[in-house]
């Protein structure tokens, strides 16, 4: 079986007629036609067979008495499972619905239109199936142990809008009882591609990482993501801030997760608002929401950076920030340089799936990230230091590099 991107909805629903949307028991758009809900009418996708159906043979084959056969040489050899089932090309998309997007904790069944979403995401961009699960509960616990229950079914586990800081335990907990990979997206797969991006933007301007000094706003899932990564891979410094100011160690009011950031980070020591913290700095980087004064925008070092991510509206908006830096990127499609993590997830997955990868480290991240930056080659510009996720190369060089870096770190077999 596959996750197909398809809607299986007729042509009389697609177009719309006016008030389905309240027959149907939901909230009517404000239009009498509305694309938005005519698109997601039924869902956005389905599931369909990838063997015949066509007559008795065909049937004793894919079901009893053939399949019997399969399931007993699985029992003996639990390891056949990833060749004879779906199971080493699957993922499960798994929330618990508590930070959903920009929307916050809307639920499990709210956040089905999204899990749906990034669940054809997989399949478009990576040639990966996965499948949509909302869990209804947000204990810690309880999430850990339904997912490794249901594990044995998938080849990997992607977790998506769990609200920090209970996705770190999340995604802990199961790379510690898993042998699949495990990968928290609104963490890695940001900060993959803000690596990405921010090496062509330092190659474009003839600097080094490691002559860099970054701020980055928001202490959440993907600001100390980022963070921890941009220093793996070599940078300069990094600060964080919260709503409170530069996450310090001489701060009393820091959670487990902030306090050991504080350790990781700001080895210049810088303490105060997020404003003060930018001035002479190299590099902004957004994941937060708010308004950054433009005041603050301009006392960055000369030929800085500015990624402000946060949807809809940027922390600097492009035309400020375009003012005073040499590249400047959103989260955004209708602005250059979007980073969107479907440039990351989908050949992240493909890439540690091919080579049945127990999970994903961080060179295999750091591969993927120069990977993706090299996709770009000479056509490096300012307004051209990340790859479109239309651009057909993008998942394959990241598939490649993700396998590739997996094989290293695999040790040769004994004897």
């Amino acid at each position: 079986m596959a996750a197909e991107i398809v809607n299986p909805r007729s042509d009389s629903e697609v177009t719309g007629a006016a008030g389905s949307t309240e027959e149907a028991g939901a909230a009517a758009p404000e239009e009498p036609f509305d694309p938005v809900f005519a698109l997601h009418r039924g869902g956005k996708m389905a599931v369909t067979a990838t063997v015949p159906l066509r007559d008795k043979d065909d049937l004793s084959l894919a079901y009893t008495p053939g399949v019997a056969k399969v399931c007993s040489a699985i029992a003996e050899r639990p390891e056949l499972v990833d060749d004879y089932t779906w199971k080493s090309g699957v993922v499960a998309v798994v929330t618990d619905g508590t930070a959903v997007l920009g929307l916050g904790d809307i639920g499990p069944e709210a956040s089905l239109p999204v899990m749906e979403g990034k669940a054809i995401l997989f399949k478009q961009f990576g040639g990966v199936d996965a499948v949509p699960i909302a869990l209804a509960t947000k204990d810690t616990d309880e999430i850990i142990e339904t997912i490794v229950r249901m594990a044995p079914s998938f080849g990997g586990i992607n977790l998506e809008d769990i609200s920090a800081p209970r996705c770190f335990e999340i995604e802990r907990g199961l790379q510690e009882r898993l042998d699949i990979p495990v990968f928290h997206d609104d963490q890695h797969g940001t900060a993959v591609v803000t690596l990405a991006a921010l090496r062509n933007a330092a190659k474009l301007t003839g600097r080094e990482l490691g002559e860099l000094r970054a701020v980055i706003s928001g202490a959440g899932a993907a600001g100390v993501a980022i963070a921890k990564f941009l220093l793996a891979a070599g940078i300069g410094d990094v600060a964080v801030a919260d709503r409170k100011g530069v996450v310090s160690r001489d701060r009393e009011d820091l959670t487990p997760v902030k306090r050991e950031l504080a350790e990781l980070t700001n080895k210049a020591g810088l303490g105060g608002s997020l404003e003060s913290a930018l001035a002479g700095a190299d590099v902004f980087i957004g994941v937060s929401g708010g308004t950054v004064p433009e005041a603050a925008v301009a006392s960055m070092a000369p030929g800085s950076f500015v990624f402000a991510m946060a949807n809809p509206n940027p922390e600097v908006h492009p035309d400020i920030a375009h003012k005073y830096a040499a590249v400047v990127a959103t989260g955004r499609s209708d602005f250059p340089n979007q980073i969107n993590n479907v440039l990351a997830f989908p050949g992240i997955f493909a890439g540690a799936l091919q080579v049945r990868a127990p999970r994903i480290t961080e060179s295999m991240k750091i591969a993927a990230a120069n990977a993706l930056a090299d996709v770009v080659g000479d056509a490096l510009a300012a307004d051209y230091v990340i790859p479109s996720p239309f651009d057909e190369r993008v998942a394959p060089a990241v598939a490649a590099a993700v396998a590739a870096a997996a094989r290293a770190e695999t040790p040769p077999a004994a004897g």
